[in-house]
C-alpha cells in the first residue's frame, strides 16, 4: 500500500477511488469501468501536480522523510557494481546505521559511504533509524582513509535525522568522532563528492558531507537541528515547527541560493518515492558527470579548493 502524508490526503481518495473501481472489475469482468478509472486517474495526476507544484519547507521536510524514498542500501543496489562491504572501526564495534564499501560506479573503482535508515521494522531497528553511533563515524573516517591511500574517489549518501544521541554514544566520544569525521572530510586528497538523498541532519550529516560537491536532491533538507528540535529549543513548543522550517532554511532551493548545495537533483513529481527507479538514475547521471570533472584534478587542488568553500560559506545569499 502507498503510504499518503499529510497534505497528500485528497490524492489518496481519488488514487484510493480508481483502485476500488479496477478491484471491482477484477472480480466481475462483465464491468467495464476503465473509462471512469481512468478519469480518476487524471483527476489524481493534476491534483499531484498542483501538490507538489508549491511546497513549504515543512512539507520538504516530510517528503525527505518519507519511508518509502529510496535510502542508501538501494541506490548501492542500483547504481553501483561489485559492491564490497567493510565493517567495523577496528576499536569497538560495526555500526550498521552506517553502511560502506568498495565499489565500482560505471566500472571506476570509488569507496562509498553512507547512513542506511532500513525499510521496515527489524530492519530499521537494526540500522538505529540512521542515526549512527561514535564507532558508524569512526567506520567512515577508516573507510575514507583507505580510500585516500589507494587513490579512490569517495562518494557519500547522506540520510540522517542526526547523529545518536545515548548515553552509550556520548560516553563513547560522540562528538569527537563527528569532529574528527568531518576533519577527514576536509584532508582527503581524492574526489569526494556527497549527495543529501532525504534528511541532512545536525553535525551527524555535516561529518559524511563536507566534500567538495555537496548534491541535494530536489525535496530533501539539509540543516543544523530538526524543525521539532528547532522549536522546542525557540518556542519550548514542538508543535510550532512549520514556523522553524520557513526559518532555518533547510531546503535545497534554499541552500543553493546560500551556495552550500552546488546541484539540485530533480525528482519526479511526487517526489522520489513516486519513482524510485527514475530518481535513482538522475542521481548517477550526475555522480557520473561531478565525477568525471574532479578526476581531472591533483589531490592538492582537491585539497585547497574543498578548504574554500567551506570558508566562504555564507558569504552570499544572505541579503535575500
Amino acid at each position: 500500500m502507498t503510504h499518503y502524508l499529510e497534505f497528500e490526503k485528497p490524492l489518496a481518495e481519488i488514487e484510493g477511488k480508481a483502485e476500488e473501481l479496477r478491484a471491482l472489475a477484477r472480480e466481475n469482468r462483465e464491468m467495464n469501468v476503465e473509462a471512469e478509472a481512468e478519469a480518476l486517474d487524471k483527476k489524481a495526476a493534476n491534483l499531484l501536480n498542483d501538490l507538489y507544484a508549491d511546497l513549504t519547507p515543512w512539507r520538504k521536510c516530510q517528503i525527505a522523510r518519507h519511508p518509502e524514498r529510496p535510502h542508501c542500501k538501494d541506490y548501492i543496489e542500483a547504481l553501483f557494481s561489485e559492491f564490497t562491504p567493510l565493517a567495523g572501526d577496528r576499536g569497538f564495534a560495526d555500526d550498521h546505521a552506517v553502511m560502506g564499501g568498495l565499489a565500482r560506479l560505471n566500472g571506476a573503482p570509488v569507496m562509498v559511504i553512507g547512513h542506511e535508515k532500513g525499510h521496515d521494522t527489524k530492519s530499521r531497528i537494526a540500522r538505529n533509524f540512521g542515526m549512527a553511533r561514535p564507532e558508524g563515524y569512526r567506520k567512515a573516517i577508516r573507510l575514507m582513509g583507505l580510500a585516500d591511500r589507494f587513490g579512490l574517489p569517495v562518494i557519500t549518501l547522506v540520510d540522517t535525522p542526526g547523529a545518536y544521541p545515548g548515553k552509550g554514544a556520548e560516553e563513547r566520544g560522540q562528538s569527537e568522532a563527528i569532529a574528527r569525521s568531518t576533519e577527514k572530510c576536509l584532508q582527503v586528497g581524492v574526489p569526494l563528492i556527497s549527495v543529501i538523498i532525504g534528511e541532512g541532519g545536525s553535525g551527524g550529516a555535516v561529518a559524511l558531507a563536507a566534500g567538495n560537491r555537496l548534491l541535494m536532491l530536489e525535496h530533501s533538507v539539509y540543516s543544523v537541528i530538526s524543525p521539532e528540535g528547532c522549536a522546542s529549543i525557540l518556542w519550548k513548543n514542538a508543535d510550532k515547527m512549520r514556523e522553524a522550517a520557513e526559518a532555518l532554511r533547510l531546503t535545497a532551493q534554499d541552500l543553493s541560493k546560500l551556495g552550500v548545495a552546488d546541484t539540485i537533483i530533480p525528482e519526479p513529481v511526487g517526489g522520489a518515492q513516486r519513482n524510485r527507479a527514475e530518481a535513482i538514475r538522475a542521481v548517477g547521471e550526475v555522480l557520473e558527470a561531478e565525477m568525471k570533472a574532479l578526476s581531472r584534478k591533483k589531490p592538492e587542488t582537491l585539497i585547497k579548493e574543498r578548504r574554500r568553500k567551506y570558508l566562504e560559506l555564507g558569504t552570499k545569499g544572505l541579503a535575500g
